[in-house]
């Protein structure tokens, strides 16, 4: 598998969190250019932002996590993350999960 994906888990519901939208940008110069751009599906996962090799570098995954809370009727503290990690020489598929609560997320490189 090719890309860049990610995978959103409620862990206050115990369950996979649907319909969260999704951008990905890389770093540039100027600063960033969105290259792809999608929404979870009802697994929680986007698996088509990037569908080829990324190029090495910076890029970010920003959530907009105020659009999923809403949907399950939840006011949460935090209305978007943004998660910023490295692409190195030669890697071809990164996966980099959120796990999601209304007052917390935490992120890591999953495989």
């Amino acid at each position: 598998m090719n890309g860049i994906t990610t995978h959103v888990l409620d862990t206050s519901r115990g369950s996979p969190a649907a319909g969260v939208p999704v951008l990905l940008d890389r770093a540039v110069d100027a600063g960033w250019r969105p290259v792809g751009r999608g929404t979870t599906d009802a697994d929680g996962r986007a698996r088509d932002l990037l569908t080829s090799a990324p190029e090495p570098g910076r890029y970010r995954l920003t959530f907009d996590t105020d659009v999923y809370f809403r949907a399950v009727g939840v006011s949460g503290f935090y209305p978007e993350v943004s998660v910023t990690f490295v692409v190195g020489h030669g890697e071809e598929h990164y996966h980099v999960p959120l796990l999601l609560s209304p007052f917390g997320y935490s992120t890591y490189r999953g495989s």
